[in-house]
């Protein structure tokens, strides 16, 4: 262990000094682009974002506490060298897209609080360009409604589309791409809170943009989701995972996005919610398959027993149980063994606990699987006491504004309002 991290700090220290001699080894397998801000030159230095993708990609190899560690470790070698100089714009980019990096790790393995605090020393940057600052700062928002925190969210997306105001238009990184992003994430937070005509004000004319990124398009997907236009909202899902425009590295200033907002998360999310449309509109068949595709990119991405794989069982029970309803057939076992199996990897807390003073973070998800349990417990007479606890739990639980916790587990009917859950954050929409 003690072999394997000095052998790293030294490949990070020996990448570090080709900054100074203008030599770039290549360590990554895509191929290294010099981007640009309009006619100002490199956004970023190069030899960073090339120290950032080895980071990332080390780190993500073992998906272990060593792994990790190893890769902040070579994070914190490249800040030290890029943060020698931070007063011109180039500079700051580097520093900051260093710090982005650094939160993304973080937020992996579940390190909330340095996440935020990193996305925070970016604000800091006020030289840096837009892409910078709005990559952190929509990553803020997704965190802190993540963690429940909406009123805060809802603060920092406003922030976000302060940044267009007043960014100099002619300083080389205000674009379209971005101005979408800000936009789109004010919609989710108005989505979150159940203000669907708020929401569509900052969706409004979003379809008629071709310079958007992955997120946009499926927090704009969700939304017209959540409002049964499922046409529409089925086609932005199959863009984004048959290959809509995105930055799988850091070396595009304009298009980077972390924490649970990053690339690889909203495709897991947007094959999650292509599921979840299918079996809205009855199509089970379609439904398990798109939703199993769904948990074994979960799996991978994230591990087999992370809580996200918990969000994804919940609701292939739902799905199940959505089935047998609509089929008049039954798969109480499937669903029970679903259930236990999501609510062990959501962390739950014991029934004893207060639903209410649960910790926010994926609350809803939990009241929804626990919701189906007592379903599947309370059919069974001698199960029907644990399951009217579990059902009180869950009902203390919930805390969407939109719907009640019986309108979500029974979207079967047309008349009631369709749930959506985003598995980026965590949230019922």
């Amino acid at each position: 262990m003690i072999q394997a991290t000095v052998k790293l700090s030294r490949s990070a220290i020996a990448l570090s000094r080709t900054s100074r001699v203008g030599h770039i080894a290549r360590t990554s397998s895509q191929p290294l682009r010099f981007l640009h801000d309009g006619m100002k030159g490199p956004s970023a230095n190069p030899v960073a974002v090339q120290m950032i993708n080895y980071a990332l990609s080390h780190a993500r190899s073992q998906k272990s506490d060593a792994s990790y560690a190893q890769g902040m470790l070579i994070l914190e070698q490249c800040l030290s060298t890029q943060a020698s100089e931070t007063e011109g714009q180039f500079a700051q980019n580097s520093v900051g897209t260093v710090l982005l990096a650094m939160s993304t790790l973080l937020y992996e393995r579940g390190s909330f609080e340095e996440a935020i605090e990193k996305l925070h020393r970016v604000q800091d940057l006020k030289r840096s360009s837009l892409g910078v600052r709005v990559a952190a700062m929509e990553a803020l928002v997704g965190l802190y409604l993540q963690l429940g925190q909406d009123d805060t969210s809802s603060v920092l997306s406003e922030k976000c589309l302060e940044l267009l105001d007043k960014d100099d238009l002619s300083n080389g990184g205000s674009i379209d791409s971005v101005v979408a992003r800000a936009k789109a994430v004010k919609g989710l937070v108005e989505l979150v809170s159940g203000n669907l005509e708020s929401a569509e004000s900052f969706f409004k004319g979003l379809q008629d943009n071709n310079d958007w990124n992955g997120s946009v398009a499926l927090s704009y997907g969700e939304f017209l989701h959540a409002t049964q236009n499922f046409s529409l909202s089925k086609e932005l899902y199959q863009k984004i995972i048959e290959g809509l425009p995105k930055n799988e590295d850091f070396g595009d200033i304009n298009a980077l996005a972390v924490c649970n907002m990053a690339s690889d998360e909203v495709l897991v999310a947007a094959t999650f919610a292509l599921g979840q449309l299918e079996s809205h509109m009855g199509k089970f068949g379609a439904a398990e398959e798109i939703l199993t595709k769904a948990l074994t990119k979960t799996e991978e991405y994230f591990g087999s027993n992370h809580p996200k794989v918990g969000v994804v069982l919940t609701c292939i029970a739902l799905m199940y149980r959505n089935k047998a309803r609509q089929e008049r057939s039954s798969s109480l076992l499937i669903q029970e063994g679903l259930y236990r199996r999501a609510i062990e990897f959501l962390k739950a807390p014991p029934l004893e606990s207060k639903g209410a003073e649960t910790k926010p973070d994926r609350r809803d998800i939990l009241a929804l699987a626990r919701g189906g349990y007592a379903e599947v417990l309370c059919v069974q007479q001698n199960r029907k006491t644990e399951g009217e606890k579990m059902k009180t739990w869950a009902e203390a639980a919930w805390s969407n504004s939109r719907m009640s916790l019986a309108d979500a587990l029974d979207f079967s009917v047309p008349s009631n309002k369709v749930p959506v859950i985003d598995a980026r954050i965590g949230r019922v929409l």
